[in-house]
């Protein structure tokens, strides 16, 4: 993702309706991992950009690192206070089996070889840790958005399965989001000149942050939508 990308991103994810739910969607899979009987340790957000989902995993009292590629996003990340490092998700600098939870929402798809960055996610984590990630998903979605930021693909659901469990992690969950507004997504990205990011009116953002924020007590989640959740576990006995 570009410089000024990085920076509209900081700029709009504490109040976007896009990036406020994802966040929310952070927050309840790691209460779920709670209820579970996980406890909090180290942690890892690949792509951390502005370091939003990085404060969810401190608020939930995990250890988290940022990592992010770009000097712009990590310089964001760090203004705001997290520990943050520079590095490629197809190298991290990370010792093998540290983490008892790596993030990496929007990360696989900006890669030719996404399973190295998959392998590098098993490859960092405990026996028994966590991996969740998000992609875009369908080729039929793809416009000059991916393009403008630094898509390689978009994902079905048999593909991304197949990437995650070639690296080696047993796949937990799989689920589709933004599965509402997915028909909007359609129609604004047929005539897309460029990335979608942007800030809308309060009152528009309001409203698609009610709608998004609706799905969660939906059934929707096996149908198609803009995006593929996906939760993941190293095994315990590799």
């Amino acid at each position: 993702m570009e410089a000024t990308e990085i920076r509209k991103l900081a700029a709009l994810e504490d109040t976007h309706w896009w990036y406020r739910e994802r966040r929310a969607l952070l927050g309840r899979a790691l209460r779920r991992l709670a209820a579970a009987g996980t406890r909090p340790g180290r942690a890892l957000d690949i792509g951390a950009a502005g370091g939003g989902n990085t404060r969810v995993l401190r608020a939930h009292g995990w250890r988290p690192l940022a990592l992010e590629y770009s000097a712009e996003g990590a310089g964001v990340a760090r203004e705001r206070g997290l520990d943050v490092i520079r590095a490629d998700a197809r190298h991290l600098p990370v010792p093998s089996a540290s983490l008892g939870l790596v993030v990496a929402f929007d990360i696989l798809e900006h890669f030719d070889e996404d399973h190295l960055a998959a392998a590098e996610i098993r490859r960092t984590l405990r026996p028994g840790g966590t991996a969740l990630i998000a992609v875009p998903c369908d080729m039929r979605l793809w416009s000059a958005h991916d393009v403008a930021v630094g898509h390689v693909r978009r994902y079905e659901r048999a593909g991304l399965r197949a990437v995650v469990a070639k690296a080696g992690l047993v796949v937990d969950e799989l689920w589709s989001w933004n599965v509402i507004l997915r028909p909007v997504a359609a129609w604004r990205r047929r005539s897309s000149t460029g990335s979608d990011l942007a800030d809308p009116h309060p009152v528009v953002n309001l409203g698609l942050r009610t709608i998004i924020t609706a799905e969660r007590y939906l059934p929707v989640r096996s149908l198609p939508g803009v995006s593929l959740m996906l939760r993941a576990h190293r095994p315990t006995e590799d």
